[in-house]
């Protein structure tokens, strides 16, 4: 009698699971450009402020939910596997959308120098960091550290990175939400304004909470 497989483990289908709905949100932000009429009148170069925000802010993002998405294996705190869920949920949406558009646009998903669609050759310097991040983002030092760590410790290390991310993504989605030239791009970056500062206030309250202090500002 032959065995039969072993059923995979859940992170094992959770991990399935978000590679397909990022697939799925990926043609969906496609299709939700057309029915929007992005794309059908005017399409952005891809030196542009709407392409280029599309880019750094999906790359940006894409790290954000690399990092929430630890939380279900690595903390016990519910407050901040809820949060951390809704992170990974609502970027893994946004993300979605971006890559959509650059797909409609006939445009690459990734190159350029980091956020030199803003205009002005400080705004690009200021966006190379140790290996080209992009302000706010994690080192792969730091990524490896959070990895390795679980419960409280996870938790303010977690919080701390966190909130650094989303201040650092602040300045480009604000940029774009003045300067888009399509205005589903300029409504999604106004939305990423509005949404990551009250997260931003929201964990600063937790991390206090949990006897951490946040990481000087990018």
């Amino acid at each position: 009698m032959v065995d039969s497989p072993a059923e995979p483990g859940p992170r094992a289908l959770r991990r399935v699971l978000l590679a397909v709905i990022a697939v799925g949100l990926v043609l969906v932000g496609g299709g939700l450009a057309v029915v929007l009429g992005i794309g059908r009148t005017e399409v952005p170069s891809a030196d542009s402020v709407d392409a280029g925000f599309s880019r750094d802010m999906a790359r940006h993002h894409l790290q954000g939910v690399e990092m929430a998405n630890l939380a279900s294996g690595r903390s016990d705190d519910r407050a901040v596997r809820g949060l951390a869920f809704d992170i990974s949920a609502t970027q893994t949406n946004q993300t979605g959308r971006m890559q959509g558009w650059l797909t409609l646009w006939g445009l690459q998903p990734t190159g350029g120098d980091p956020m030199a669609w803003m205009g002005d050759g400080g705004h690009a310097g200021h966006a190379t960091g140790e290996g080209g991040l992009m302000p706010g983002m994690a080192t792969e030092d730091e990524l490896a550290n959070l990895r390795g760590l679980s419960g409280t410790e996870f938790d303010v290390e977690f919080l701390r990175l966190m909130i650094r991310h989303h201040q650092g993504g602040k300045e480009m989605a604000e940029y774009a939400a003045e300067h888009a030239l399509l205005a589903p791009v300029r409504d999604l970056a106004e939305t990423i304004v509005e949404s990551q500062s009250a997260e931003t206030s929201l964990m600063t309250n937790m991390l206090s909470e949990r006897g951490g202090s946040p990481l000087p500002a990018p």
